[in-house]
């Protein structure tokens, strides 16, 4: 049960952090695809600011399933935001 909790939280972390870095390409975009936005933003070096822009969005989802008292949830929240983390330091300075 516990388990199944912190994987909800989790995959819920995940889709909102990419929410919220489609939203942040959205408005910080020239205009353009998604794709070419993403792909802008790797070669110019401000990838990693589009991700934590991205992970706002983690903090809102956090603190609703806190004041829901799903600390479970919230603590799988927490691992996605690290995993995101951890994956746009790899991506970045690789």
């Amino acid at each position: 049960m516990i388990k199944k909790e912190v994987f909800i939280g989790f995959i819920v972390g995940l889709l909102a952090n990419a929410i919220g870095f489609i939203i942040a390409i959205l408005i910080f975009g020239s205009g353009e695809t998604i794709v070419t936005a993403y792909r802008q933003s790797l070669a110019q070096g401000f990838f990693s600011k589009l991700v934590s822009m991205g992970a706002l969005l983690n903090l809102v989802v956090f603190f609703m399933f806190i004041k829901q008292r799903r600390d479970y949830r919230a603590r799988g929240v927490i691992m996605a935001t690290i995993v995101v983390t951890i994956a746009t330091f790899l991506l970045n300075y690789n």
